[in-house]
């Protein structure tokens, strides 16, 4: 059980990725994109750790998180993240927890189906975007996660009054990276089958994420737009960008500040919610609508190949 545990670790697969990676490179070196996927991991590496000690010092600096506030939006949304995640346990427990985990493997082959329509740059920049941005939105509104605030059995403890509490624990919460990261997949996705395994591999990470007490249903909502922010960050399409980054801000001051209007008015909370995921749909289907053309032909064909001469015919005498 320990050896499992140990292979389904971040820091595991991390490092596991970054070796296979280097063999990757080596066994064709005249490609320019392999060494790229390379440097990439690296930087993820040092970043998750550069990360984390911003995040530790960040949590020292904000002790008081907004952990039973979340709780009480869920309520009022009417979707509790401890009771949802009640009937995700027993047998979903050890596949959704792999989901959870395998956020970063996934990343990574998300490139290398998306590099041969020439869109791997455009993709590290979104994953560029999201790390860089999410540790500012993680200080508006600091949060750890229901299995962090209410204890082991958080599935089953009673809801506390909705104030502040005192945590030591990292916030990462609000809003959730790994929802944003799985809009990003879904947004690049270049044809149906990859669609189908990206609206799929969405779905298992909204589950995951609820089922182990990571996060808070509501942070999913902000975490929606702010996927699409980092995916037309990536393709540098930046008036969009920043309006979806506006729409996670808003969520993020609006719960800082008006948290009590929310909870105690239900409806502008759910109508807000609406709106979001309603958003969110719109980019999307936007987004492939745009992609189709370039990526009608068959997903074999590798755009990094040399294209083949156009034969010319010379006029008959």
């Amino acid at each position: 059980m320990h050896v499992l545990s140990f292979l389904m670790s971040a820091q595991f697969i991390e490092i596991a990725a970054l070796f296979l990676s280097i063999v990757w490179m080596a066994r064709n070196p005249k490609d320019k994109v392999r060494p790229l996927l390379v440097i990439a991991l690296i930087v993820n590496l040092f970043y998750g750790i550069l990360l984390s000690m911003f995040m530790g010092a960040e949590g020292s600096l904000l002790p008081w998180k907004y952990d039973a506030i979340l709780l009480h939006l869920d309520a009022a949304l009417g979707l509790p993240a401890t009771r949802l995640a009640q009937p995700l346990q027993g047998a979903w427990r050890v596949p959704l927890v792999t989901v959870y985990q395998l956020m970063v493997p996934m990343m990574i082959c998300w490139f290398l189906v998306v590099r041969r329509r020439v869109l791997g740059l455009a993709l590290i920049l979104a994953y560029v975007a999201e790390l860089v941005t999410a540790p500012l939105l993680y200080g508006i509104v600091p949060a750890c996660g229901p299995v962090y605030a209410l204890g082991a059995n958080w599935m089953h403890a009673a809801l506390p009054k909705p104030e502040l509490i005192r945590l030591g624990g990292m916030p990462n919460a609000f809003p959730s990276l790994h929802i944003g990261t799985a809009v990003v997949l879904v947004l690049f996705a270049p044809g149906r089958w990859s669609r189908i395994v990206a609206l799929t591999f969405f779905a298992a990470t909204t589950m995951a994420i609820v089922s182990t007490g990571e996060h808070y249903v509501i942070d999913l909502l902000p975490g929606l737009a702010f996927g699409c922010f980092a995916a037309k960050a990536g393709l540098r399409r930046y008036r969009p960008a920043l309006a979806n980054l506006a729409i996670a801000l808003v969520w993020s001051l609006l719960v800082r500040f008006e948290h009590h209007f929310f909870i105690s008015h239900a409806y502008a909370l759910r109508v807000l919610a609406v709106m979001t995921v309603l958003v969110t749909a719109a980019t999307v289907a936007q987004q492939w609508r745009e992609r189709q053309p370039a990526y009608a032909e068959s997903e074999d064909i590798d755009a990094s190949a040399p294209e083949q001469p156009t034969p010319v015919h010379m006029p008959s005498p």
